[in-house]
């Protein structure tokens, strides 16, 4: 086998870690051997706080979803559990916006997800 330099292409992965390690700093910058750890630090970082965002956001949700039942007299447990036997299917981000951004239609399906409790209950 003939022996390949590898100047082009080496130039070209340290240029693409360089460039990924844009607004670290002191060495993690600009000394490659340093980006190339805090990079792919950096990179198992985003991949596990992409699902912690989502986890996140479903606990935002809830919050707000059960300070806008509790306007209603319910909580959170028995809106769901309402909403499920009235066979309404919202998701929690969905009825998240509804209890922040348009409570009249929030109080609506809050008086179906009651209405089915007690009809449930009798």
């Amino acid at each position: 086998m003939a022996h390949v330099k590898q100047g082009v292409t080496g130039r070209a992965r340290r240029k693409k870690v360089l460039k990924m390690a844009k607004g670290y700093r002191g060495r993690a910058k600009s000394c490659i051997r340093v980006a190339h750890e805090r990079v792919e630090k950096g990179l198992q970082y985003a991949y596990r706080d992409r699902r912690t965002k989502k986890r996140n956001f479903r606990g935002l949700w809830i919050q707000r979803i059960n300070a806008g039942a509790r306007e209603h007299g319910l909580v959170y447990s028995q809106l769901i559990g309402g909403l499920t036997k009235a066979g309404i299917a919202i998701d929690r981000k969905v009825l998240a916006e509804l209890a922040v951004h348009e409570p009249e239609a929030f109080a609506h399906l809050a008086q179906q997800a009651k209405g089915a409790l007690e009809k449930k209950a009798a």
